[in-house]
């Protein structure tokens, strides 16, 4: 437009009428049921499913090697394209395409942590038919049949909140809502279940957290199909081509590197690294917890008191840092924070099971993680091309993750070996010192980023044409 043309007046903001009769539609608490849905598996095959697994002798480096089930999640964007474009087995010509995939991947998800249950975390072998089965094979499976179906139902989930939302606002609102439902989720399997565990037990805590999944069962009864997940042909049924199938798998990071040229690798390494302290100690963290001698019910009870607040107010720091600062400031002020907290647990290593150190550790830890959580989301969520913008986000988001989940599964390994010759505390604390030191790279990358001179409007247009 030139500067004598007519100009588009501003769209007007949404008023309190407009935002109270969203709030009433059923689509927001469906998608808060569906948030918590989302929300419960994740950890009961983490770092919760670690502290049942150390409480009946697992060793350290078998509890390792099954936190790799969480790849699961990183991974989800290789079969997203079937969710995304077939009907489920069974309820897909019942209740729709999203709806039948959430219904199917939810009753899967209570279906498996049912069977862990019965099969129990031990280390020994159970006879079918006469044919001896290794027991934690059994269970490992099971928890991995947990994360696959948990990383499907999130797909889907994602699917129906973007087609459902009939407005950026109502999007917005959506998102909220699906984010609230989510950290509540996260809450009870992250908290309340240690002290569940402390009076009932872990199995029958285990069976009420699938007993939980019929939140999701009750959502998907409350939703409604999106219209455009109905519709048939179309620009969908050019995935199935070679050049829609191109496009739709290297067309995103070919986007990526025109927009960002030679900082790109530079870029993709740093997320790849951002996160990587938090994830690799992540396996460790409840089983050390139970060889400190600190109860379930103290570690519940911290998590979801002074911990919950820590992380809020982590999230609201970073929010504002990124508001006031910038995105680069606040991404290195995560860098350095959130490896940085892992030096509160190898204090709390060498110093013992003290409840007013251990509630410090927690505090410091939810607030760093909770701020560079944010920092890391809102600094991927700017490299997006117009576009390509969601593709690229989930190729983001699960390569931040994929190499700390895949060295994480080591640390087991890495904790009994540091503790050769040392008591196993003294072990911890090393291992947790060199989870700090891992974050060092990243924070050189986020300086080099911060000093590289700015993309153009034009440059970042131009990448998604």
């Amino acid at each position: 437009m030139s500067a004598a043309g007519p100009t588009t007046p501003a769209p007007a903001r949404p008023g309190w009428r407009t935002v109270l009769a969203n709030l009433r539609q059923r689509k927001v608490l469906a998608m808060v049921l569906l948030g918590f849905s989302s929300g419960i598996p994740i950890y009961l095959v983490g770092n919760t499913l670690g502290f049942w697994m150390r409480e009946n002798g697992i060793e350290l480096s078998t509890i390792g090697f099954l936190s790799w089930v969480g790849l699961a999640y990183s991974l989800k964007f290789l079969w997203a394209p079937l969710v995304d474009k077939t009907d489920a087995p069974l309820f897909g010509r019942w209740l729709g395409r999203r709806r039948g995939w959430m219904l199917l991947a939810q009753l899967v998800v209570a279906a498996a942590l049912v069977g862990m249950v019965l099969i129990q975390p031990r280390e020994d072998v159970f006879a079918v038919a006469g044919i001896g089965i290794d027991r934690l094979l059994v269970f490992g499976a099971l928890a991995l049949a947990v994360a696959f179906a948990s990383a499907t139902q999130d797909i889907v989930i994602d699917a129906w909140r973007i087609e459902s939302a009939s407005s950026n606002e109502q999007q917005g609102l959506l998102t909220s809502s699906s984010t609230l439902g989510y950290r509540g989720a996260l809450l009870v399997t992250d908290a309340l279940i240690l002290i569940m565990a402390a009076h009932i037990g872990w199995s029958l805590s285990y069976l009420w957290m699938a007993a939980l999944m019929g939140v999701g069962v009750i959502a998907v009864m409350i939703a409604r199909e999106p219209d455009a997940s109905r519709v048939p042909g179309g620009v969908a049924t050019t995935l199935w081509t070679p050049r829609g199938l191109f496009d739709a798998i290297v067309g995103p990071f070919i986007a990526f590197f025109v927009q960002h040229g030679r900082f790109a690798l530079v870029m993709l390494l740093a997320i790849c690294l951002y996160r990587m302290p938090d994830f690799v100690m992540g396996p460790m963290a409840n089983p050390f917890y139970a060889d400190l001698g600190i109860d379930k019910e103290t570690v519940g009870a911290v998590r979801g008191s002074v911990g919950l607040f820590a992380t809020i107010v982590g999230i609201a720091a970073a929010g504002l840092s990124a508001v006031r600062f910038g995105f680069m400031p606040t991404l290195l002020a995560g860098a350095v924070l959130g490896p940085g907290s892992n030096l509160a647990f190898a204090y709390l290593a060498l110093h013992g099971s003290d409840t007013g150190v251990f509630t410090a550790a927690m505090m410091i830890d939810n607030f760093c993680s909770g701020y560079a959580g944010v920092a890391l989301i809102g600094y991927m969520s700017s490299l997006t091309s117009l576009g390509y913008t969601a593709t690229q986000y989930a190729l983001l988001s699960s390569f931040y993750a994929l190499a700390g989940k895949v060295l994480k599964g080591f640390s087991g390994v890495w904790v009994e070996q540091l503790a050769v010759g040392r008591t196993l505390l003294e072990g911890y604390a090393l291992f947790f010192t060199g989870t700090a030191l891992i974050g060092i790279p990243a924070i050189v990358l986020c300086i080099v980023l911060w000093r590289r001179p700015p993309v153009p409007p034009s440059a970042r247009d131009g990448a998604a044409a």
